[in-house]
Parts: C-alpha cells; sequence; structure tokens
C-alpha cells in the first residue's frame, strides 16, 4: 500500500469518468478542473473502458480497495455499466456518485454490472427549490432513488450540499431520510474556493453544533474523521473539509480525472500526473509519485488562519424545521 510523507496511507480512488453533466448546478466544482463547453455532447478525450480497466489494475496492485465513479454525471456514458463491468474483476468494491435524473432504467443494470452502492445529490424534496439550485426536474431523481432501493443498491446516500439555499431544508431532509429504510443523508459543506460566492457560506460550526445537540449518538469514522450522527435510526454524516486541517490530515484518497490523469487533491488542479502512452512500469511510478506529492491542503498547502472568511448561520436565521428534525 502506498503512504505520502504524512503517513496517510491511500486505500480508494475517486474516478471522474466525463466532465459531462445534463444539470446546471450552482455550486458545481467540476472536480476540480474547472468549466467545461458543449457539457451534453461526447467527448473524444474521456478514458475509454479499456483506461479504466488498466488504471484500475495497477491500483490493485498498490493495495486500493475501492473506486467511486464520478463525473460530471457518469450515467451519461452508455458504456458505464461496462467500465463497472471490467473494474469489478479487479476490486470488487464499486460505488457510484450521480444526480439521479437517468437512474431509474439503469438501476438494476448497474447493479447486475456489480456497482454495490451509490450516492444520490438532492439538495431539496421540494420541486421547484430543485431545480433552482440543481437546473433539473426532481421527479427522475426521486424515482431513480426508488429504484435503487429496490435493486438492492443500498445505502443510498443523499448528497446536500449546506449552503445559505438549503440551510432552512436541513430539518425536513432529516425527516425524509428517516422515514426511508435504507436512505443516508450526506451533508456537504459548500466550498467557495472552487466556485467562488462566499456569501453563499454558512457556519459550518454552528451546524455541527446542532448537529450534536439533537442527535441521538455519535460515530467517528476513518475516512477524514467525518462524523456520522444518529436521528431516530437515520444516519446524518457531515462532510466539512472547508479550513478543515483534521479532514485532511485524514485523507486517504486520490483521484482519476476524465482524460485519465492521477490527481492527488479535489482541491488542486496542479497535481495532474498524465497516464495516456505510459507503459505499465512507467504507470506505476505514476502512483508512486502522485501519492509522494500529495500533502494535506488544509494545514500544509494552505497553512493553517488561511482559510476562507465565512458567514454565520444567524445571519441567515434557519427556519423551524432546522431546530425540529
Amino acid at each position: 500500500m502506498l503512504s505520502d510523507a504524512f503517513g496517510r496511507e491511500v486505500t480508494d480512488i475517486r474516478f471522474s469518468v466525463t466532465k459531462r453533466c445534463n444539470f446546471g448546478c450552482v455550486y458545481c466544482h467540476d472536480e476540480g478542473l474547472g468549466p467545461i463547453g458543449r457539457p451534453r455532447d461526447p467527448h473524444d478525450e474521456e478514458v475509454s473502458p479499456i483506461e479504466v480497466d488498466r488504471i484500475v489494475r495497477v491500483a490493485r496492485e498498490f493495495g486500493i480497495r475501492s473506486v467511486k465513479f464520478t463525473g460530471g454525471e457518469p450515467l451519461v456514458r452508455p458504456d458505464l455499466e461496462a467500465i463497472v463491468d471490467r473494474t469489478v474483476r479487479q476490486i470488487p468494491d464499486v460505488s457510484l456518485t450521480t444526480n439521479g435524473s437517468m437512474l431509474a432504467d439503469r438501476a438494476e443494470g448497474l447493479r447486475a454490472a456489480g456497482v454495490k452502492r451509490v450516492n444520490v445529490s438532492v439538495d431539496s424534496i421540494r420541486p421547484e427549490e430543485f431545480r433552482s439550485i440543481r437546473g433539473g426536474s426532481l421527479a427522475p431523481v426521486l424515482k431513480g432513488i426508488r429504484e435503487a432501493l429496490r435493486v438492492g443498491l443500498k445505502p443510498v446516500k443523499l448528497n446536500m450540499v449546506v449552503f445559505r439555499s438549503t440551510i432552512d431544508r436541513l430539518g425536513e431532509m432529516i425527516d425524509y431520510v428517516a422515514d426511508s429504510d435504507g436512505l443516508k443523508l450526506q451533508l456537504i459543506q459548500f466550498m467557495p474556493e472552487l466556485v467562488q460566492h462566499r456569501e453563499w457560506m454558512v457556519d459550518i460550526g454552528s451546524v455541527r453544533a446542532w448537529l450534536e445537540a439533537h442527535s441521538e449518538r455519535v460515530i467517528l469514522r476513518e475516512m477524514h474523521h467525518r462524523r456520522i450522527y444518529l436521528f431516530r435510526g437515520a444516519e446524518v454524516e457531515l462532510v466539512d473539509p472547508v479550513g478543515n486541517a483534521e479532514f485532511c490530515a485524514n485523507c486517504h484518497r486520490i483521484r482519476v480525472t476524465h482524460r485519465g490523469e492521477l490527481k492527488g487533491c479535489l482541491n488542486r488542479a496542479d497535481d495532474l500526473i498524465p497516464t495516456r502512452g505510459l507503459d505499465d512500469a512507467e504507470l506505476r511510478n505514476a502512483f508512486r509519485t502522485v501519492v509522494a506529492r500529495r500533502v494535506p491542503y488544509y494545514g500544509v498547502y494552505r497553512p493553517a488562519g488561511d482559510g476562507p472568511r465565512t458567514i454565520r448561520a444567524d445571519s441567515a436565521r434557519p427556519s423551524a424545521t432546522f431546530g425540529a428534525p
């Protein structure tokens, strides 16, 4: 297993198979690589199933245990099932992050190919609010979630970005997850470095304090030292990286871009290592290099105290639903 100079072992890969997407989320950071033109058109630069297979095969040699496919929206690729089928022969633990809009028709095929679980991005269960944030329709997403649960892609984690447009819906989303078997809620801190709009931020510390005060139990995950809060059996996980040196100190992930470049950190685009044209020995060295270059983004790449300015949650005070899940 590969470890960086900070003792962080690399155990999983997050693999972007496309930058294309059929939604237009207001907070989209395009995996840290910037926006793309013609997002709905095919792109010749996207990794092929054979390229994915080769990168995953070498990843397995280094003891990497899990792969998560992302985009863009990975389901814009009609060959995603073929990619998954090749991947699980190397690393069986394969999951998927999707906007859910095309999931209903493909959930069964993805499960058959080897996907074990999915994350679906849902910031609101109110159709108009959902459209204003994500630029798409909620109904097919909810249908996709139901189908994913039916075929056994469990747990289905709902990704909710926490910012000024969603903070008042936190209690409502917890209720929704608590009432649905097989769902979990993942709260993701808004990341202004990648999309600007710092005025959209809320004080994540006040959100964390509220979760701790109202939950029945708190669990600490090894990955990033994320905290999971239990509400009437529902799991609510907080992903709060911004300015959080502890989060980065416990990161065990590397990334692969849609062009097959190895990437050590979501927040950076200056650490890309191309893999196309490399033979197997050179590809192994590329893995060693990307891991050797990894540093915690907060606390090292950006020293403590160099974080973004935030606003307090009570300047955009949550509604009653925030205080009564």
